[in-house]
């Protein structure tokens, strides 16, 4: 009966995007370093699972201190006793953090024993979960770039990919940049989504914002995107219903913030979105997420998890997603060195389709050189009071 002997937080920094060419390198991460925090689970027979938390993005220190108040609960324990061990992780954290940062460090840990199961059972993680082999349709996620030429460059990457949507970043105020990466899209083959950006907006933008920049989109030669994205901010929750009878005709997307499943599943059930998107670094794991895909076709809403992690976080979502039928993906188009360095082997993707191996567990190995070459940096912490002010002037028409 294998038990658990270690529970160790990791935190990892690497090279992240090019502050000089990224909005949300200059004004988020200026340093061009990215922290990515993980929860790594030892066995006595050798076998380690790795999870990941989107909280060490923000907040690192704050990631590795929960890991070392819950890392207790699990020693000695079995890894196959999922049930009883998530139980008791949230016991540990349920009064003070059911939802906000211990959910991103439960997360972590739960996926960290799918590893270890999955690894135990000599199957990928997609498979112990219930999940067939196929292949996933990639969206692009990026849109950041600070002018013209990046923005080309980046959708110049994309096409050689052969992935055919591409979700740029705009808000009101924005609508030459969304018109611009619509014209440079459409000889590409590639259609644009938009993500608004304001699911931690506070106050957040309007209904009356979202109209004034679909029609002043459509008043530069543009169109309804593909799907809009993070459109009103979390004290803004009951104006979907409205925007929804306001803009029947746009697709929105939304619930890569949102920490528990139970609450996700409510905003499905309600008819916030259609597309759901849940992140197995923030809303509890895999098995919260595959809750989601559960609601997602109860109710007919789409689901598309969110990968804007690391490398652990991307498998885990992608592995989940193949588990519970997912049909399309997002792909991070900013450049992060440990995506490469944590993964063996390339990404296999082809045609704008990704496909994941038969490798046990996540497919994702940790080395002593991998940390040794990446060492946590204080200064690489992630900044949400953004002045806009800071940018560059630049023309998008």
């Amino acid at each position: 009966m294998p038990k658990i002997t270690r529970v160790r937080p990791v935190l990892l920094t690497a090279p992240y995007t090019d502050p000089k060419r990224s909005v949300e390198g200059l004004l988020c991460l200026p340093t061009g370093y990215r922290t990515t925090g993980l929860v790594e689970i030892t066995l006595d027979n050798g076998v380690v699972g790795l999870g990941e938390g989107y909280l060490a993005v923000f907040a690192p220190k704050v990631f590795r201190e929960i890991v070392e108040i819950v890392a207790p609960v699990m020693i000695g324990k079995d890894p196959r006793d999922f049930e009883k061990l998530m139980g008791e992780l949230l016991l540990t954290t349920g009064y003070w953090s059911l939802q906000g940062a211990a959910q991103h460090v439960i997360s972590a840990c739960e996926t960290a024993l799918q590893d270890c199961r999955a690894r135990l059972e000599n199957v990928p993680v997609w498979k112990l979960l219930g999940g067939e082999a196929r292949s996933m349709k990639l969206y692009a996620s990026g849109g950041d770039a600070i002018d013209q030429d990046g923005m080309r460059d980046e959708m110049n990457q994309i096409q050689a990919m052969g992935i055919d949507v591409f979700k740029m970043r705009a808000r009101r105020g924005q609508e030459d940049k969304a018109a611009f990466c619509q014209r440079e899209g459409k000889p590409r083959g590639i259609d644009i989504a938009v993500d608004m950006t304001q699911n931690l907006a506070v106050p957040s933008q309007t209904i009356e914002d979202i109209e004034i920049f679909l029609e002043e989109l459509n008043n530069r030669g543009g169109q309804m995107p593909v799907f809009l994205e993070e459109v009103l901010g979390p004290q803004e929750l009951h104006g979907f219903t409205e925007l929804k009878r306001r803009l029947p005709e746009a697709r929105i997307a939304g619930g890569e913030i949102v920490t528990t499943a139970p609450e996700l599943c409510a905003r499905i059930a309600q008819g916030y979105y259609d597309i759901a998107q849940p992140d197995a670094t923030v809303i509890g794991g895999l098995s919260a997420t595959l809750e989601v895909f559960a609601a997602g076709r109860k109710h007919d809403t789409e689901v598309y998890v969110h990968c804007w992690g690391g490398p652990v976080g991307m498998m885990a979502n992608f592995h989940v997603a193949q588990a519970g039928g997912g049909m399309l993906v997002e792909w991070p188009t900013l450049p992060y060195e440990l995506r490469n360095t944590l993964v063996p082997g390339p990404w296999q993707i082809e045609a704008g389709y990704l496909t994941l191996t038969d490798a046990p567990g996540l497919g994702i190995e940790l080395t002593e050189e991998i940390e040794k070459a990446y060492p946590f940096r204080e200064e690489a912490t992630y900044n949400c009071r953004v002045d806009f002010s800071k940018l560059p002037q630049v023309s998008w028409m």
